[in-house]
């Protein structure tokens, strides 16, 4: 089968979208850092609409921090891919050109430092995960013994972290007398712009006191809420997209027809026209991200471990489930009232329209996927949220049940006996205190409580809190995660 090319897309069906406008003269305007799945169907798919409405140099080049496989994917391929939308009415797909190389960081940090250092580019975007910003998540704050950043002080010219590369492609421009890019995270992080700030601000008062003041005083960081259901992609989504394409396409994403993104409106060197394809520039994301993490993200892991351990492989099995579902009304009736609407956003409706994107037979978003790096996730999507219930002196129960199926989850066993593939940063200690406490609810959640950088130091002296998460852990070991959720709904 001939390859997605250049060359090739000429061929292609007069049905299928492909980029309206000269590749040849697009430039590389923005920089991004962990180019996967998810910033290929959001940022550069918006990125392609502003181009296509409003040509202008804003080209993407992307950056992998830590393997080749994605250069190796879209290089022979000139960069194009092909973007298939999954709606439940059928298959929309379109091929994509805003994406112009990939470079590989490992391989020559100092070819990326030097792209973001020139001033041809103007934004430096990121999706890295949360993991992926050497911080600790219940603070929110630089971890300065974190091995990458003690690497990347070391080794300033060759660092291996995103803030390290950054950063000193920061000092270049500084050095040189060039206004700094905008620095702007795209991670499912609270306020992940400040956050990014004051991590970048640290790591560069590390290095050099004035040039933590400059970036202080002339960066932007602004904070954005993103929101698309992208799943990994499979070998038979690329079967699918090849039959559709009549091309053989290494590299295509596949994701649902809804897409958000609210971002603060603070740029230190332009932006594309995002706001007129669809995105919301915004004084203030907050609320967005606020209602994002707490409804969305908060569902999507519970229901995550709740439906993985049930047996379900997909969120949409999951949350077809009538017992699941149920659990999930109930859910969201807890972080309801912990959550200030943004403006024109009714939050019942809200939820309903999750159930629905959730509920998508077209997209096959795996649980196991999702489940990924919970000691990450646990304290922005849950946490926050049961903290908020304690001191209102209000119901926590199915906040809870979530805490305990990730509890129940990282045991590394499911229901039936089986192995899971506990994929986290912390997965090591979770075997090794899982293994210490057996099927023992009371001795399990007491260990994984007292892991400090998840649950902090106040939410395990709440009595409410450690007897609620027992209680549904127990139930868990005893009854199993469906019996246990529909326990909930009597």
């Amino acid at each position: 089968m001939t390859r997605l090319t250049t060359t090739s897309l000429a061929g292609l069906s007069a049905s299928i979208r492909r980029p309206a406008y000269d590749r040849s003269q697009l430039k590389p305007g923005i920089v991004h850092l962990g180019l996967g799945a998810f910033a290929r169907a959001h940022l550069a798919d918006y990125t392609e609409d502003a181009i296509e409405r409003v040509f202008g140099d804003w080209g993407i080049i992307g950056a992998s921090l830590q393997r080749p496989d994605q250069r190796d994917r879209l290089k022979p391929q000139d960069g194009l891919y092909s973007f298939l939308k999954r709606a439940a009415a059928g298959p929309e797909l379109r091929v994509i050109g805003s994406v112009l190389d990939v470079l590989v960081a490992p391989e020559n940090p100092a070819t990326l430092i030097a792209r973001m250092a020139s001033a041809e580019t103007r934004i430096v975007s990121l999706t890295i995960t949360e993991k992926g910003y050497c911080h600790d998540p219940a603070t929110g704050r630089l971890r300065e013994d974190h091995p990458d950043i003690l690497h990347d002080l070391d080794h300033p010219d060759a660092p291996r972290s995103a803030i390290g590369l950054i950063t000193a492609a920061l000092a270049i421009r500084k050095k040189e007398g060039l206004a700094p890019f905008t620095a702007m995270s795209c991670d499912n992080l609270p306020h992940n712009g400040k956050v990014l700030r004051g991590l970048i601000r640290d790591f560069a008062a590390l290095r050099d006191d004035a040039l933590a003041r400059w970036i202080e005083a002339n960066g932007a960081f602004p904070s954005t809420m993103v929101d698309r259901i992208v799943p990994a992609t499979t070998e038979a989504d690329i079967a699918e997209v090849e039959s559709l394409l009549g091309l053989h396409d290494a590299a295509p994403v596949i994701g649902e027809p809804f897409r958000q993104w609210a971002i603060e409106d603070v740029f230190t060197i332009g932006r594309p026209d995002w706001g007129e394809v669809g995105a919301q520039p915004v004084s203030e994301v907050a609320p967005f991200e606020f209602m994002k993490l707490r409804m969305l993200n908060g569902a999507h892991s519970s229901l995550a471990y709740l439906g993985y351990l049930a047996g379900h492989e997909t969120v949409a099995q999951a949350s077809g489930d009538a017992v699941l579902a149920r659990f999930l009304q109930g859910l969201w009736s807890e972080v309801i009232p912990t959550v200030p609407a943004p403006q024109g956003v009714v939050l019942a409706d809200y939820a309903s329209a999750l159930l629905a994107r959730f509920q998508n037979p077209a997209i096959r978003h795996r649980t196991w996927q999702i489940a990924m790096d919970g000691s990450q996730k646990l304290p922005q999507r849950l946490l926050g949220t049961i903290r908020d219930r304690l001191k209102a002196g209000a119901p926590i129960d199915h906040l809870a049940l979530g805490v305990a199926a990730w509890m129940r989850y990282v045991t590394g066993t499911d229901e039936k006996g089986g192995a899971i593939d506990v994929r986290d940063p912390l997965s090591t200690e979770f075997a090794k205190r899982a293994a210490s406490a057996g099927r023992d609810a009371k001795a399990l959640s007491g260990a994984l409580l007292g892991i400090e950088s998840i649950f902090g130091t106040e939410l395990p002296r709440e009595a409410a809190f450690t007897q609620a998460v027992e209680a549904q852990l127990a139930k868990l070991f005893e009854h199993g995660a469906r019996a246990t959720a529909a326990a909930l709904a009597r």
